[in-house]
């Protein structure tokens, strides 16, 4: 197990946790983000710091002057989101931070929820909670299993897409399960992720070199190998609006094909990493073919999904060798 907290919290300290807000030119959703947690989530008190990565948006400017009681954190250039979270939680002394996504809206009681189950489970080490798009329907993107040479073999074929709703063949993605009731996960997602600071500070925070996507795998795995059993509960949920700041699905779509990678190599056993780089070649290679007739089908989904792959596997140079060391 992990060793318990080692945080001395004193009887007339209130505060016991800070959430941390990384915005790059999301400066309505961030509004939105900090209006929640004010109206809804204040049976909890926090400090809040948003770290502003050198928005063009007038972010800073607007944050600051809506919500005074808001740390706001300006840099001066755009240094990811690894990096900005751990530049803003080098600031925090509380016993608890919550990285909560600019895009996000917590729903009533969600952060008291998730404070709630936290101290309930204490060797979890990390906690997170159930998120949907904004027409509530399930978004299971707030966990995922660690990806294994099985899982990504059936997304290189295309099972876990054909047989989505298996544990068998989507694994990462837990099959069927609707996150309605309390379970261990391997992943926590870092649009909602509690941590103990004392965890996160023995961990020295993300790895860096996660520019964006991927970073919040490779702290749970971390953490998983020192002990902590990752845990989601159902009592606290969020709406995700969902990639907020990388508006670029070319952009995106690199950075996560090159996370991916970089896990392969941090995360698995040695043997199997060269298999497993040439599964993802194979998986973009695979997808360009079968993709490219979408092309000229005259569907836009499938125009921009050929687009996609098509431009994947031309720049698969830019991801097959993952993120260079920070």
């Amino acid at each position: 197990m992990f060793p318990k907290s080692t945080e001395r919290v004193s009887a007339k300290s209130v505060k016991q946790l800070t959430i941390i807000i990384v915005s790059y030119n999301t400066a309505p959703m961030t509004l939105k983000a900090i209006e929640a947690l004010d109206l809804h989530n204040r049976s909890v008190d926090y400090d809040c710091i948003v770290i502003d990565n050198a928005s063009t948006d007038g972010s800073v400017e607007k944050i600051s002057e809506t919500f005074p009681m808001v740390r706001v954190i300006s840099l001066p250039e755009n240094v990811g989101f690894a990096r900005a979270n751990n530049l803003a939680a080098s600031y925090c002394t509380t016993p608890y931070l919550l990285l909560l996504n600019p895009d996000t809206e917590a729903d009533v009681g969600a952060v008291c929820a998730l404070m709630t189950f936290a101290k309930a489970a204490p060797g979890a080490g990390i906690w997170g909670g159930r998120t949907v798009f904004s027409d509530r329907t399930l978004n299971k993107a707030s966990c995922w299993a660690a990806p294994s040479l099985h899982s990504l073999l059936f997304r290189a074929v295309g099972l876990s897409r054909i047989f989505s709703q298996s544990a068998l063949f989507n694994p990462e993605e837990y099959g069927n399960w609707e996150r309605d009731d309390i379970r261990q996960v391997d992943i926590v997602v870092g649009c909602l992720l509690l941590i103990r600071r004392d965890i996160w500070n023995m961990l020295g925070g993300f790895n860096s070199k996660y520019f964006m996507y991927g970073e919040d795998a490779d702290l749970c795995l971390r953490a998983r190998a020192l002990g902590c059993q990752p845990m989601i509960t159902p009592d606290s949920q969020i709406v995700h609006h969902v990639g907020a700041s990388t508006k670029n699905n070319d952009e995106k779509a690199i950075l996560v094909m090159k996370a991916r990678v970089s896990l392969i190599q941090d995360h698995w056993p040695a043997w199997q990493v060269r298999y497993g780089i040439l599964l993802m070649w194979f998986w973009s290679a695979l997808r360009f073919v079968i993709t490219r007739p979408l092309a000229y089908s005259g569907n836009s989904k499938g125009v921009l999904s050929a687009q996609r792959w098509q431009l994947i596997w031309r720049r698969r140079d830019t991801w097959l060798n993952g993120y260079d060391q920070a």
